[in-house]
């Protein structure tokens, strides 16, 4: 019997490789020529939400069929037919609310972040797919400014603010985003002039493991990655080679494949201005970050490593997408179209979503 396991983990594993390989050789096939077949090149392919006024900024991928985004005017979509239809789960009485994350543990279980001042900052959570909700999390200071959330599991989680009194301020949950606290900030270093969290695609604040967390911070001198082995209780900050010196200017999102080999996008939002070395990579788990040899060719706001792919992922942004195929280290144009985030699963689902309402799945 064991045996018998053992060998259909390996078919298994064989087969995920086989397809990864797969869809990377599709990506960066030659096109084909008059005189061969038509190649079936994997490609983005929207999927009409029906929401053509919202930005949707935050997405969660589950599976290939399952996915749910959230955006402008309080809009929560969730699919479980990989895009067909979409159903409005939309909190009641949110209207007046940007949402700017969602993290989905499966079709019935996520948690939505609304971001702004004061009490704008909202957390909600829904256990039966968005049929109800409960705010678990309702931010009362008028100080802080919440940009992103992320899980290490179904029961453990993190939200970031921009920094209170100095510093960036961190929330806690251990029971699923049910209910939240607020962590000590005595490990967390100052913040520099100017300095916080862009709530562009819900990944300033990601996860690798049960405990590493790391947050991406701009408009300041320098666009740093913060790093936590603990939780979010202690944290070392590290310069990137991202534009920096602007409001506008800094490490936009993050992803990381483990809890070493990471990648970190940005730049400059606004469109009238370049933005030169928009990407750096990590070996290291964030100690150091080196600039890639040939980055994308604009600002980009999210960023997903492709599964069981130690070296190929995506970057998306107002006017592309983008794919490596070397950890990082030099990027390509795969599409112009407009995406914030992207995000994929282990069944080799991924998806993007962004402005107009578009929402796309990559075909293969």
């Amino acid at each position: 019997m064991g045996s018998t396991r053992r060998t259909g983990r390996i078919r298994s594993r064989a087969a995920a490789m086989a397809a990864c390989a797969a869809v990377l050789a599709a990506l960066t096939a030659v096109p084909a020529q008059a005189h061969e077949p038509e190649r079936r090149v994997p490609h983005w392919e929207l999927k009409d939400t029906g929401a053509p006024e919202t930005r949707f900024r935050g997405l969660a991928a589950v599976s290939r069929t399952t996915a749910w985004v959230a955006g402008t005017g309080g809009t929560v979509l969730r699919t479980t037919d990989a895009g067909a239809t979409w159903r409005n789960v939309s909190p009641p009485g949110a209207g007046e609310l940007q949402f700017r994350d969602v993290e989905a543990f499966d079709a019935r279980r996520a948690v939505v972040l609304a971001i702004g001042e004061g009490e704008a900052s909202r957390v909600y959570r829904t256990d039966d797919g968005g049929a109800t909700w409960t705010e678990s999390f309702r931010n009362t200071d008028p100080k802080a400014f919440y940009d992103c959330l992320a899980f290490f599991d179904h029961r453990h989680g993190l939200a970031m603010s921009d920094p209170v009194d100095g510093r960036f301020r961190i929330l806690s949950t251990g029971d699923g985003g049910r209910t939240w606290k607020v962590l000590p900030d005595g490990g967390m270093p100052a913040a520099q002039e100017g300095e916080a969290g862009f709530a562009a695609s819900g990944q300033c604040l990601v996860t690798s493991g049960p405990k590493d967390v790391w947050l991406a911070t701009g408009g300041a001198a320098r666009a740093r990655v913060l790093h936590s082995a603990d939780r979010g209780r202690t944290w070392t900050a590290t310069d990137t080679p991202l534009p920096a010196g602007d409001p506008a200017r800094g490490v936009f999102a993050l992803a990381f494949r483990d809890r070493a080999h990471g990648l970190a996008v940005g730049g400059d939002f606004r469109p009238d201005q370049p933005s030169p070395n928009a990407a750096a990579r990590t070996t290291d788990g964030g100690r150091t970050w080196r600039p890639a040899a040939t980055p994308p060719p604009a600002y980009r706001s999210g960023v997903a490593w492709l599964p069981h792919s130690r070296t190929a992922a995506l970057a998306v942004g107002p006017t592309g997408t983008d794919l490596t195929t070397d950890a990082g280290r030099t990027w390509r144009t795969v599409d112009t179209g407009s995406y914030d985030t992207v995000d994929c699963t282990r069944d080799h689902g991924c998806w993007a979503a962004g402005e107009k309402g578009r929402v796309a799945r990559l075909e293969h």
